[in-house]
């Protein structure tokens, strides 16, 4: 059992395999104390090292197979690293140390519904190459009428600047008046081809949402924005439709197993995308920069103005007994005055026997005051 050597270093995450390539051809990388060659194979129990680090590995077949799910918001880009500094779909995955997600095809930013991620790169690639025609299905909402001849053209075959491209499936599934939802299938993986075979036929796409990808459809208890992991059983399913054998040790096991169970039984809250709806709130208001309204401004239903200075917290209006011209006053100017007894009559210097001196300096006092028991209270040293 043996693996090329560019291909186990670059699963350990050192970099691709091309420049895996280029590091051994310059010598720096040794197997058992000599230097390797560029297409040498690696057995389990080889020492590997680069520039004399020993590196940690394990052959391909001898790693368990994961597969994640993912559902995807609106929002999100299908990329490690974005330099416009948007959400990407891998800052919600759970971490895989000593291997890395591989992402089974891509949606773009509009689009929402199923992801695969898997730690197998064969099968990453199986699944996503044409030759397999493994099978996409979306729920699509679309604005504007289809008429049957325009269904007969989409399952047809249509030319698009790539190539010829068609829907294996097209039912109606829903919706009414311009906005109806309707539920194609796709064989290949292309860039925005749903949306494109809808708009050669003059047809926007409003709404795209993924729904399976071959064997796996995406779960009614899996919220927007939240993963699950697959159990042997899917994940076998998965890997014969690509003509794939199965690992040893492959499905969910302790506290993966039990995360699953916890998340059919409740799932999670959703999580959804804003970095779009964001977008729109900012070019709403650039555009439209006099319908904004200050909160703190008072509804106009209620019949007064707003006399409140800038900061809400510390100057908030206080109602004071006896003062008809002025019915509104600022806690700070209240607090600097004395105030009248209960009857209105004087303004007292003393309260149950204390100035206000002293009251301030009980206040102080109980500022002053340790925090409750066990509130710091660190962990014992063993």
């Amino acid at each position: 059992m043996s693996e090329k050597l560019q291909k186990v270093l670059a699963r350990v995450g050192l970099g691709s395999r091309r420049y895996m390539e280029e590091v051994i051809a310059a010598g720096r990388v040794s197997i058992n104390g000599r230097v390797a060659q560029v297409g040498e194979r690696i057995e389990p129990g080889d020492e590997l090292r680069i520039d004399g680090r020993k590196v940690q590995f394990q052959i391909e077949d001898e790693i368990r197979r994961r597969v994640l799910i993912y559902y995807k918001p609106e929002g999100e880009i299908c990329s490690r690293n974005d330099p416009e500094s948007r959400p990407t779909v891998f800052e919600q995955l759970p971490s895989i140390p000593g291997d890395r997600w591989v992402m089974v095809g891509r949606l773009d930013i509009n689009s929402t519904g199923l992801l695969l991620f898997t730690n197998d790169g064969e099968l990453a690639n199986r699944l996503m190459h044409p030759s397999n025609e493994i099978e996409r299905e979306y729920a699509v909402r679309v604005m504007g009428e289809v008429s049957p001849q325009l269904k007969k053209n989409m399952t047809e075959g249509v030319v698009l600047d790539d190539g010829p491209a068609k829907f294996e499936s097209f039912s109606e599934i829903g919706g009414e008046g311009i906005n109806r939802w309707y539920q194609v299938v796709v064989k290949e993986g292309r860039n925005r081809e749903v949306r494109r075979i809808f708009e050669s036929q003059g047809l926007k796409v409003s709404r795209l949402l993924r729904t399976r990808y071959g064997t796996v459809i995406l779960p009614r208890e899996l919220r927007t924005g939240r993963w699950m992991e697959l159990d042997k059983g899917d994940i076998d399913n998965l890997t014969k439709s690509v003509e794939l054998k199965p690992r040893q040790g492959t499905g969910l096991f302790g506290m993966a197993k039990r995360r699953n169970e916890r998340m059919q039984e409740k799932p999670m809250a959703a999580r959804r995308g804003g970095y779009l709806r964001q977008q729109r709130r900012d070019n709403e208001g650039e555009a439209q920069p006099e319908q904004r309204r200050d909160p703190r401004q008072a509804s106009p239903e209620h019949g007064r103005t707003d006399n409140r200075s800038d900061n809400r917290f510390n100057n908030r209006p206080v109602r004071t007994e006896g003062n008809t011209d002025n019915r509104f006053n600022t806690r700070t100017d209240r607090s600097s005055e004395p105030r009248g007894d209960d009857r209105g009559n004087r303004a007292p210097t003393e309260r149950n026997g204390n100035t206000f001196e002293n009251q301030n300096r009980a206040t102080d006092k109980f500022a002053q005051r340790k925090p409750p028991f066990g509130l710091k209270k660190g962990f014992k040293k063993f």
